[in-house]
């Protein structure tokens, strides 16, 4: 922990109560975070359901669900080291993967009619298969910068057991239109993707979320 953490991440919390504080690096790593003690036994405390719960994950949804939002500090205030005995490698991809997904589902697709998802490779189809049955009707495409699968046109749905098999059509980006669901990770595409989500004059958590 560098020397200033607490003082910086403390003159924050300070002024805004309901927030969680993180340093640099991933958004929200759980061993960056600070909030009042009154904040923390509001949200309900930690999930001590044991090994392979992702306790920290389960706390931060409910933060939100309560109201609480996420404030950076501009500054490296941590220094994070993984090793092979972490608790941190006892939580199954699956398990973590199953929680973002109802969070989505819960928070942000329960409010929409309908919309796309950005990326119609491997992601973007985990998410979809990943939905629940009222979720997998509501996506009206895919959209991509692949032209060989834009050149295929759709994607189907081959585990499906309905009758025809759903077909998803697959839309070049600027043929697209919002809400977007964007399976692409960030700062992997040099910024291509940033690029062209600015090109669209879209506003995250309102036109687009990332989910990747």
């Amino acid at each position: 922990m560098r020397p200033q953490r607490v003082r910086l991440q403390y003159e924050a919390a300070a002024a805004n109560p309901n927030a969680v504080y993180t340093s640099h690096g991933p958004t929200v790593i759980m061993p960056t975070w600070f909030c009042s003690r009154d904040w923390f036994e509001k949200v309900g405390l930690f999930n001590e359901g044991g090994k392979g719960v992702p306790e920290d994950l389960l706390f931060f949804y409910q933060s939100l669900r309560r109201g609480g939002h996420v404030i950076r500090v501009d500054e490296c205030l941590l220094v994070y080291r993984y090793h092979e005995h972490a608790a941190t490698h006892s939580v199954l991809e699956e398990t973590i993967w199953s929680h973002r997904v109802h969070f989505l589902q819960e928070r942000v697709l329960s409010q929409w009619e309908s919309f796309t998802v950005w990326n119609a490779g491997k992601q973007g189809r985990r998410l979809y298969r990943s939905l629940s049955a009222t979720n997998q009707k509501k996506v009206k495409a895919f959209c991509d910068v692949d032209e060989n699968k834009i050149h295929k046109g759709f994607y189907t749905y081959e585990e499906s057991k309905e009758r025809p098999k759903p077909r998803i059509p697959v839309l070049h980006f600027t043929n697209a239109s919002p809400p977007f669901i964007v399976c692409v990770k960030l700062d992997m595409t040099q910024g291509v993707l940033e690029g062209n989500l600015r090109s669209l004059q879209l506003k995250e958590g309102v036109h687009y979320y990332h989910f990747s």
